[in-house]
């Protein structure tokens, strides 16, 4: 079986995890923690960093810095995975689905303004694919009307809007390391802080509601119990095992863009000719190959395809159900205006296998099943 996803590993991550465990200090804010938070703040020029349990809990924490009370209404796209919108809800939130635009499958910024509200008090775009939603737009719309923008970059490590990294765009950013995910350390995150008025208020929230970090840092002669906190520190064998990784990010990068690319030139002639749809990547949107999806013509041919490929021993999945159809987005939100897009879009979309290392033939085995199977058609 041709696998959708292998976790990266470069191979020095047991190394690291040895270096940790010697280290005598296996808990949250050692060495390979303030590692990861520094390289990720001199690599994406982030004012502030900090690493975090999972790409839920930065938004997590995200959402309380934004002071939301009940009845305050957050703008989002549907797409999306439940993480985006569950943080919302537990800071008290109303859910304010919007659509999406069918070329990047981002929220469609030309939709945000219709569903603002006296109520509204947050936007937060989702780079799909890692590929960045137009945030020019995005970030003129806030500071019209006094919004709080959180970038749910959870799949946007390495990706860029017109020169600045996702999640360094918007009042805060939020980054996933999951196993799913470009980087790794099997479950983890970063919180982007963008606004050096909210570092403080993050670290005691990250820190169990305790002034912890002023007190290491000997700004404090002893640390108590100051505000409401949980606890949001990774281990450090996580951070050492993303460390290897970080450290080999540009190869890691290169590696998945040659993929993507191969795929890319190898299907074109079937999106030329109109059987498929290929990504779209707009001018100024650098990207880091996240994952590569293709549009079947309506949901009968994706399931067909879906079903071709595994008859081949190739793993290939669809994606999010549009959240506002959900249980969930019933109860806790609405959707703002028409779905034109969101769940047409979604019926038709297909991810094929993408990750470190995947191997020449399995990838140029995934092509020739995909040929075959429009071929056939």
């Amino acid at each position: 079986m041709i696998p959708f996803n292998v976790p990266p590993c470069t191979g020095d991550e047991l190394e690291y995890i040895r270096q940790a465990i010697a280290n005598r200090k296996i808990c949250g804010d050692g060495e390979f923690t303030k590692k990861c938070s520094h390289w990720m703040e001199q690599r994406f020029h982030a004012q502030k960093v900090l690493l975090t349990t999972s790409g839920t809990t930065a938004l997590d924490m995200a959402a309380l810095l934004c002071e939301l009370r009940p009845g305050d209404e957050v703008i989002l796209p549907s797409f999306t995975f439940s993480s985006t919108a569950t943080a919302f809800v537990l800071a008290g939130a109303r859910l304010v689905f919007v659509d999406i635009r069918p070329d990047t499958m981002n929220i469609d910024e030309t939709k945000i303004e219709a569903a603002i509200t006296p109520r509204t008090k947050v936007i937060v775009p989702m780079h799909y694919a890692g590929v960045a939603c137009e945030m020019d737009a995005i970030m003129d719309i806030a500071r019209r009307h006094g919004l709080k923008v959180v970038e749910d970059a959870a799949q946007g490590v390495m990706s860029s809007y017109k020169g600045r990294a996702l999640g360094t765009i918007g009042d805060m950013g939020c980054f996933s390391f999951h196993e799913t995910k470009n980087y790794s350390m099997g479950e983890g995150g970063a919180l982007l802080i963008n606004r050096p008025e909210y570092n403080e208020r993050a670290e005691i929230l990250r820190e169990k509601g305790t002034n912890r970090s002023k007190f290491f840092r000997g700004q404090v002669d002893k640390y108590t119990w100051v505000d409401f906190g949980d606890s949001y520190l990774p281990s450090e064998l996580n951070a050492a095992y993303l460390w290897a990784q970080l450290l080999k990010a540009d190869e890691i990068n290169d590696n998945r863009l040659n993929t993507w690319n191969k795929y890319r030139e190898a299907l074109l002639p079937l999106a030329q000719s109109g059987k498929l749809e290929l990504p779209t990547v707009p001018e100024g949107c650098v990207h880091n190959a996240h994952m590569f999806y293709i549009k079947a013509k309506d949901l009968e041919e994706r399931t067909a395809l879906i079903k071709h490929l595994k008859e081949r021993d190739i793993l290939a999945v669809f994606h999010y159900v549009p959240l506002h159809s959900a249980p969930a987005g019933l109860r806790f939100g609405r959707f703002n205006g028409e779905d034109l897009y969101t769940t047409s879009q979604s019926d038709r979309l297909l991810r094929l296998p993408l990750y470190f290392g995947l191997a020449d033939q399995d990838r140029q085995a995934v092509i020739n099943a995909v040929r075959e199977f429009y071929n056939e058609r």
